[in-house]
């Protein structure tokens, strides 16, 4: 067994865990954590897009309780009905893109001086949104909107397509959504509530369709490639777990501003190693 592959194993399906929900990439984490590791191969993007879900199932999780809820009265329940749609809806502009621009964006974009820009421009955006929130906080100016069952087809349609800006690597779909949302005039927690449960759809698809390909090539579904995939399965089911519990009880109270810092620093980190030859990053 190729202790050293479970280790990187690990340390992506933690990272991917921490970060996938949070409004700083996972992706781009991975892509830049990949890279350092090297493992940065087709594989080991497979692998960054399987152990996805098991943040996702970390998600279902906490939430399972409004999940069978929707389930189980989707029947009889307005409310549950228009919840899946509006679910559809936000979700079907990003995966149709990914779909066409896919192997383009994966071939040009998916290296760590985009994603580092990406960092930083995102930052920006996350300035201005939570600039916006603050004026609007002071004006006194109240959402009608107070849980994701108020969304309506057209609030989820704007977020879906606020999500499209995540298939560039570095953006994050998280904060595509939640900021996105926020800039549509949702409030903070219901825009961070709906980004926890659209990912449930787009993540799974996405998933969904690398598990596909792998399957079509078993030889790289043997031995220690299989092993390294269930360990950071478990590794981001468990981070993220922790991560979606935390990042509940700080919206409600804080902004993200901080991570807006994050990303800026990091970024910078990244583009510095680069230019001063400090870190031989990929191209």
């Amino acid at each position: 067994m190729d202790l050293i592959l479970l280790g990187k194993a690990v340390i992506l399906g933690v990272v991917e865990g921490l970060t996938e929900f949070l409004p700083i990439s996972s992706t781009g984490h991975l892509i830049l954590v990949g890279d350092l590791l090297d493992f940065n191969d087709e594989r080991g993007k497979a692998f960054e897009v399987i152990i996805q879900f098991g943040a996702i199932l970390a998600v279902c999780w906490e939430f399972r309780e409004k999940l069978w809820k929707v389930a189980s009265t989707v029947r009889t329940s307005a409310i549950s009905r228009r919840f899946i749609l509006n679910l559809l809806i936000a979700s079907i502009p990003a995966m149709g893109l990914a779909f066409i621009f896919g192997k383009y964006i994966k071939a040009v974009l998916f290296a760590p001086i985009p994603v580092a820009s990406a960092f930083i421009v995102g930052a920006l955006i996350i300035f201005w949104a939570e600039s916006r929130q603050s004026k609007l906080a002071h004006s006194g100016s109240k959402s009608y909107i107070q849980s994701v069952d108020d969304l309506t087809s057209i609030d989820a349609l704007k977020v879906g397509l606020a999500q499209c800006a995540a298939l560039i690597p570095g953006t994050s779909r998280s904060g595509a959504t939640i900021i996105g949302g926020m800039l549509f005039g949702l409030p903070r927690t219901v825009a961070t509530e709906f980004s926890f449960f659209l990912a449930i759809p787009v993540i799974g698809g996405a998933t969904a369709y690398e598990i596909l390909k792998l399957w079509k090539s078993p030889v790289s579904l043997s031995g220690d490639f299989t092993w390294a995939i269930v360990i950071g399965f478990i590794s981001a089911f468990i981070s993220a777990f922790i991560c979606v519990r935390w990042l509940i009880q700080y919206v409600a109270g804080h902004n993200f501003i901080p991570f807006a810092w994050y990303r800026i620093v990091f970024g910078l980190l990244v583009l510095v190693s680069a230019y001063s030859g400090l870190v031989a990053w990929s191209h």
